[in-house]
């Protein structure tokens, strides 16, 4: 291991303040999942099924939005690509306090869909000014500064909440992370490499030549024509043009896929299960020392993780995470939920940092902003199912039972993927 790379890495400006400005814009939506679940439970007088249902609605919305705005920012840029945020945040949250559950659903997935994409920017940000060994120190400062924010936001949150002050501190969410998003247009980190912008003006370019042709008299047309209909007798049809534009999705990346989504579910599963077992037992204001423990594990382990010399396969770290989660179902306490916190949450910062590190990797620079939206997409798809399913067993066995579940849920997630590696070696081989 070598921790001078954190220094060295944190020595470099234009890092330095990428990581400062993506943890100060993730401090309110960290805090939005405990406010939203907590208003569902304790404001609108619903159960912890129906919270776990508005938050898989709200990430299904996030899910489906984040390729579109990690492809949007490949082709327009971060600035133009932010706008449809900055204005639906303050829009959205001003009114999901004050209308009813029916109504609040549709409105988080929404919220949901036009979120702003701090996460998969700044991985797309750091996968340019980092490269090589420094790459994965980056991704795991980033995976650091993210845990830091959980310890913040989380307990922000649930003191906000159990104060009766659910519509006031979901305003502020909203308000909040739309002048983060403005903060965020001004810095403006890069998303493309020097090279690639160059390369993407020579294409504007070589488009702006072609209007020029168009434009010109007949005569000057005709080789152009010609031109163009020889290539337009070899373009692709539909499949193909699907086939081109997937490209970039081999059986490696959609297996970080499957590992992010796996990490996602048990990350919203273990989040519901801590709420609603201090909660149901009368502790809420005790929610804030859990969250701590379980993040300043995630933040040690993650620097360990950022100065080891090799890699580690997320799937192999999302199998230790998941199996680990599954005793924090027989803590009793608000101390003992909390130590039992801390050996899977030793675990959690490695399984993102190895994750993003994995598709800055395997993903092309021209489509990475896109691949890592759909990298997001698959973490909040996990989100997504962990929070209902840790809902429904809560509801029906307890809060021990929200922890079992994602668990064993993610144990199994893991064990296929770990046999179908081999076989899958096996035939690209063969």
């Amino acid at each position: 291991m070598n921790f001078a790379l954190y220094r060295e890495l944190l020595a470099v400006r234009p890092i330095r303040r990428l990581l400062l400005v993506g943890m100060v814009a993730r401090i309110p939506h960290s805090a939005a999942g405990v406010l939203l679940t907590l208003h569902i439970v304790l404001t609108l007088h619903q159960g912890y099924a129906a919270a776990g249902a508005a938050a898989a609605v709200m990430t299904i919305g996030i899910a489906v939005g984040a390729p579109w705005r990690g492809r949007r920012v490949d082709t327009v840029g971060l600035r133009t690509a932010l706008i449809p945020s900055v204005i639906s945040e303050t829009v959205i949250w001003s009114i999901v306090p004050h209308v009813s559950y029916q109504w609040l659903l549709p409105l988080v997935f929404v919220g949901g869909l036009l979120t702003l994409p701090i996460f998969s920017v700044v991985r797309q940000s750091l996968g340019v000014l980092a490269d090589g060994d420094q790459r994965r120190t980056a991704f795991a400062l980033d995976a650091i500064t993210t845990e830091i924010v959980f310890m913040i936001g989380p307990a922000a949150g649930a003191i906000v909440a159990t104060s009766g002050f659910t519509v006031l501190g979901l305003t502020v969410v909203g308000v909040s992370t739309s002048l983060a998003g403005l903060f965020l247009m001004w810095f403006n980190p890069p998303t493309r490499s020097a090279a690639q912008t160059v390369e993407r003006g020579d294409d504007e370019r070589h488009a702006a030549e072609a209007a020029v042709v168009t434009a010109a008299p007949a005569h000057l047309q005709e080789p152009a024509a010609e031109l163009a209909h020889a290539e337009a007798r070899g373009r692709p049809g539909l499949r193909g043009k699907v086939a081109h534009n997937f490209g970039w999705l081999t059986a490696a990346v959609a297996a970080v896929f499957a590992a992010a989504a796996g990490a996602g579910m048990v990350l919203s599963g273990t989040d519901v299960g801590i709420v609603a077992a201090l909660e149901l037992g009368g502790h809420q204001r005790e929610i804030g020392i859990v969250f701590l423990f379980w993040c300043a594990a995630s933040v040690v382990g993650g620097l360990v993780y950022g100065a080891m010399h090799r890699p580690v396969s997320p799937i192999v770290l999302l199998l230790g995470m998941a199996a680990l989660t599954i005793p924090m179902g027989f803590a009793h306490d608000t101390w003992t939920l909390a130590f039992a916190s801390l050996l899977p949450g030793l675990l959690c910062a490695p399984v993102l940092s190895s994750a993003s590190e994995k598709v800055a990797d395997l993903v092309a620079e021209e489509r990475r902003g896109e691949a890592m939206g759909w990298y997001g997409s698959a973490l909040t798809a996990g989100v997504a199912l962990g929070a209902p399913l840790a809902g429904v067993f809560i509801d029906s066995t307890g809060p021990s039972g929200g922890f079992v579940s994602v668990g064993v849920a993610g144990v199994a997630l893991c064990f296929a993927g770990l046999v179908l590696q081999p076989r899958r070696r096996r035939r690209v081989s063969a």
